[in-house]
């Protein structure tokens, strides 16, 4: 295969240049397991690691290669290879790490549209999708949301989840189908475009791996049902991956994600609640917080109905959730630069008391 049925492209070539990897292989990440990737190259696919200049030098784990990354790389032999450099990325759909405050875990990168996968019988939550359609268009990646397992809900039901959600989140397209009867997978492949990168986003057992194995005709990933006891999803893909179907698009699969804390979010939220931002700039004071100062337009807008009072509250929570993160990464660079000046002050203490 060449490097263009797996994504690369004339800005990513450009890129190439401008940094001088002329000497070096290029290839995408489509897999990663605890710091080893797979990469794919013009020549096969080839177990990697990173430098140990790369390791050392990374300030986080966003510096570290992820699935969907272009990398240069030198291969050893026919199985094994080392990464140089990951190319600039063009796109990377990142959340909170769960459980560490302030820090960022990479979804994907390099992503031109992402799957926002919902199933209709008990996954579907229209606040989760707008926090979906935050960090998508936070990472500048086009959203396209998919309702799945449209088999157990009879065709009023759809009809009433797709208006609620075109009454909420305008301008998006949106897909239902059943991973049962393949029922709609017609009109969904006919969006899947050759050479871009597609992304899978939603929650366990929503169906990802099956849409996965449908659209590529294989049995690629393991599937399995819902949980009886819990009636929640299984967590069956355990690491993301990259797929190139024979249609020429290209699938990311991930994780089935419960927690998704949004990062940088600013453009994000300002494009996802564009009509709350929009009224925003006619509220009395400058610095209005819309939860409860006298002139408030937003608070006046969701009073008279004009704006769905569920979306406005989901708004609020994730604002207050930006914040935090904001101050949170504020508080580490503050530590950190404190920490290198303590650092400095004692290596010229010592060379003061070495002479």
């Amino acid at each position: 295969m060449k490097l263009e049925d797996f994504g690369y492209n004339d800005k990513l070539q450009k890129l190439s240049v401008e940094i001088n990897l002329a000497d070096f292989e290029i290839g995408r990440v489509i897999a990663e397991h605890k710091e080893r990737y797979i990469v794919k190259t013009e020549n096969g696919e080839y177990e990697a690691e990173i430098t140990g200049h790369l390791r050392f030098s990374a300030k986080s784990r966003i510096d570290f290669p992820a699935v969907g990354d272009w990398v240069a790389l030198t291969t050893y032999d026919a199985e094994f290879s080392v990464i140089h450099k990951v190319l600039p990325r063009l796109s990377m759909i990142t959340r909170q790490a769960v459980g560490q405050f302030g820090e960022i875990q990479i979804i994907a990168t390099n992503i031109d549209y992402a799957f926002l996968i919902q199933a209709v019988d008990r996954d579907f939550n229209i606040n989760r999708l707008e926090r979906y359609l935050t960090i998508c268009y936070s990472s500048k990646v086009k959203p396209i949301i998919v309702l799945t397992k449209t088999d157990l809900i009879n065709e009023q039901k759809i009809a009433e989840i797709t208006d609620t959600i075109k009454q909420r989140i305008k301008d998006i397209v949106v897909f239902a189908i059943s991973n049962e009867t393949q029922e709609g997978y017609e009109a969904l492949k006919m969006t899947i475009e050759k050479g871009k990168t597609y992304c899978l986003l939603g929650s366990s057992g929503v169906g990802k791996s099956t849409l996965l194995n449908n659209l590529s005709g294989k049995a690629l990933m393991k599937t399995d049902s819902i949980s009886q006891s819990t009636n929640k999803g299984r967590h069956i893909t355990s690491h993301r991956e990259l797929i190139v179907l024979e249609s020429g698009g290209i699938l990311i699969d991930n994780p089935g994600m419960r927690e998704v804390g949004i990062t940088d979010a600013s453009s994000g939220l300002e494009t996802t609640f564009d009509r709350i931002v929009h009224l925003s700039l006619n509220c009395k004071f400058k610095d209005c917080t819309h939860t409860n100062e006298i002139g408030c337009s937003v608070i006046e807008a969701v009073e008279k109905g004009d704006i769905d009072k569920k979306s406005y509250e989901n708004y609020l929570k994730m604002e207050r959730e930006k914040a935090h993160f904001d101050s949170t990464i504020e508080e580490r660079r503050r530590k950190d630069k404190e920490f290198g000046k303590l650092i400095k002050n004692y290596k010229k203490d010592l060379k003061k008391n070495k002479f």
